[in-house]
């Protein structure tokens, strides 16, 4: 009889990467083997979990209950082996950590090298994105997050402030002037952040908790702060944006800081996010007072958080 944990295993790998050749890769075992794990699953449940073609795979509806059962048992599984282990146990095992593209590249991969050093039994798997996911349905162990956090089931560590900039190129200031006030920045080219409640429809947000709106218009909306710091530095317009993106640039001169008549956007903060409702693993642990080390001992990176 197969082992039903390696099963799960299989079925967890494959519904992550989307084929059952690349589950068998992640768990060092043959195709053959791996389809014959799937199979053996879905024969003792009695229903399909995978839509299997020549070019695709997906979940059916049962995979989809399914695969967070097997995430939670496996999840639990590792947490109960850990638990036995003599206590000055090293920290091991995949760490998936999901952060803000920018943020993620300019001050978390930097520190990783360190951290590798130090927890050597560790592999780390760093997500890049600014959209925001679901962390316990998607498996991430770790979620970084800019911004006021709001109701959910998850426990929050936070590594420092992180102030807004509203800036512009010497070189457009001189050709279009200097804003003063929020209601001048109707008159100016604003180059907006879509994924931002607070500025992604045409509207941006200007007093502490954002109670001031200025309906504004641009030519470049993009996903990513590191694109719309490309086109401030060369001259398109307006941006506003975190000190982490824009601070190097205000620093060397590229970039003008403006100060209008309200005060900037209080972004709420930077945030480690973990699920509340389990043991923490000791991997997970490692990181989270890691980056809390790292973010209160280093001005560099506390002046980059805030």
């Amino acid at each position: 009889m197969l082992d039903r944990f390696t099963g799960m295993r299989v079925f967890l790998e494959a519904a992550t990467h989307g084929s059952l050749s690349a589950a068998a890769r992640a768990l060092a075992m043959s195709p053959a083997m791996a389809t014959k794990h799937m199979n053996a699953m879905e024969a003792r449940l009695g229903v399909k979990l995978l839509h299997r073609t020549t070019r695709r795979l997906s979940l059916t509806d049962a995979g989809s209950e399914h695969l967070e059962a097997c995430r939670r048992l496996l999840q639990e599984l590792e947490e109960a082996e850990t638990s036995v282990k003599a206590q000055g146990l090293e920290a091991s095992g995949r760490l998936r950590m999901n952060v803000p593209h920018s943020f993620g590249t300019r001050f978390i991969a930097p520190l990783l090298p360190a951290f590798s050093r130090r927890y050597p039994r560790v592999e780390v798997e760093l997500g890049l994105s600014d959209a925001q996911h679901d962390m316990l349905a998607e498996g991430w162990d770790l979620i970084l997050r800019v911004g006021h956090l709001g109701d959910s089931a998850l426990k929050a560590r936070r590594l420092g402030n992180c102030p807004m900039r509203l800036c512009a190129s010497p070189d457009y200031l001189a050709r279009h002037g200097t804003p003063r006030r929020i209601t001048d920045l109707s008159r100016h080219n604003c180059l907006s952040y879509r994924l931002s409640p607070h500025q992604g429809r045409g509207v941006w947000h200007f007093g502490r908790e954002g109670e001031f709106e200025v309906p504004v218009r641009g030519n470049l909306t993009a996903n990513n702060g590191e694109a719309l710091l490309a086109a401030a530095r060369g001259g398109q317009g307006v941006i506003y944006q975190p000190n982490f993106i824009v601070g190097d640039a205000l620093a060397s001169g590229a970039l003008v800081a403006l100060e209008l008549d309200q005060p900037l956007l209080d972004l709420g903060g930077l945030h480690l996010l973990f699920p509340a409702d389990r043991r923490q693993p000791v991997k997970v642990r490692a990181m989270i007072d890691y980056l809390v080390e790292c973010f209160t001992a280093s001005p560099c990176q506390q002046g980059a958080a805030g």
